[in-house]
């Protein structure tokens, strides 16, 4: 990650540049056993992933349980070093002599997490939380804690209220407004939202992504928002990728992708979603088969055990993205599928209104 990288035309000047982009980030996590403690095997986390988020778009990430979207959030955020591939952020390669340093990046890009309880030091006041932040980077007392009442007022807390309390005594979505205020004390251009409704009652769940569309708006950000919730997704994103065993196997515009999916495992993964319509009864299990181990995954399409329209093309190479073989190809928001098979790209699926 410290070599040198050769930059994109593309991300040389001008606002249509990506404000991140990432290639063929990879992360195994070593497996150790025996007397010497030697490594034994590997689980292949993320494996190859490539993507771009635009400036003021929202990016949804979406998968299985242990498909490598938060692994990926990690990685970007260098909370664990990645094997290979490398991150440019709006122009500069992360960590790259001629680029922008980690920290520097750290500044601009910030997270938020599922735990809002974990996130949080329960030593610390709401106030004091946001405001560490500042602090550290140099910021005035004073300014920083001002700042940070503004920010709580932002997020929808009354500081007379909110400023002095601690984490154990605020409920999850107001602890979850606090994660997001905190996030925003360093004036960021682009946040990840790591599952950062999931743990929240539904109510409470829409009040807080309706506020995450206003701070957006407001202060002019980029999200990359992973969730396991479809309907989550479909209504925060702008496009949406969806990930199978760390690898990335569709992506596009979210309106493309879940009206017309075509990777079968996009479509079994739609085709999954509960409905409370009593005329679209599912008859049928949208998946069979157990998915298949990380440490030991199958050979070319990981999907392949699971796919009805397997051929032995599957077994021989890893797909790649690629444009629908039927669908119009749009260079700014493209709609790619990795898939050999032409008669698995067109096959009828469940589509999503």
């Amino acid at each position: 990650m410290s070599e040198t990288l050769e930059l994109d035309p593309r991300d040389r000047g001008g606002p249509a540049q990506p404000m991140l982009r990432v290639e063929g980030l990879k992360k195994y996590f070593p497996i150790r056993g025996g007397l010497l403690n030697r490594t034994v095997a590997t689980v292949q986390a993320v494996d190859d992933v490539s993507f771009l988020v635009h400036k003021g778009e929202t990016l949804g990430i979406v998968g299985e349980s242990g498909c490598g979207k938060s692994t990926t959030a990690r990685l970007l955020m260098r909370l664990m070093e990645p094997d290979s591939g490398s991150v440019v952020f709006d122009g500069d390669a992360v960590g790259d002599l001629r680029g922008i340093t980690v920290n520097e990046m750290r500044r601009q890009m910030q997270m938020v997490f599922q735990d809002s309880y974990s996130s949080l030091n329960p030593r610390m006041t709401m106030a004091e939380s946001i405001a560490y932040a500042p602090r550290m980077h140099g910021l005035g007392r004073k300014e920083a804690y001002d700042r940070a009442e503004s920010l709580l007022a932002q997020v929808g807390l009354n500081p007379r209220q909110y400023a002095r309390r601690y984490p154990h005594e605020l409920s999850g979505g107001q602890r979850q407004r606090v994660n997001i205020a905190r996030a925003l004390a360093l004036e960021p251009r682009l946040v990840i939202l790591d599952e950062a409704v999931a743990a929240l009652d539904k109510s409470v769940e829409a009040q807080v992504l309706n506020l995450l569309g206003d701070l957006k708006e407001k202060f002019n950000l980029t999200y990359l928002f992973i969730s396991h919730d479809l309907n989550v997704v479909e209504y925060m994103s702008d496009r949406v990728m969806v990930m199978y065993l760390g690898r990335v196997v569709e992506t596009g515009p979210v309106a493309e992708i879940y009206r017309h999916p075509r990777h079968p495992y996009t479509r079994a993964l739609f085709a999954s979603k509960p409905t409370l319509d009593p005329d679209r009864r599912t008859t049928e299990m949208p998946l069979t088969g157990d998915p298949p181990n990380p440490i030991n995954p199958p050979s070319g399409c990981r999907f392949r055990t699971r796919c009805a329209f397997a051929e032995a093309v599957c077994a021989e190479k890893a797909p790649a993205l690629a444009a629908p073989l039927d669908g119009d190809y749009d260079e700014m928001s493209p709609h790619l599928v990795a898939c050999h098979l032409p008669a698995a790209q067109r096959a009828m699926g469940v589509h999503h209104v």
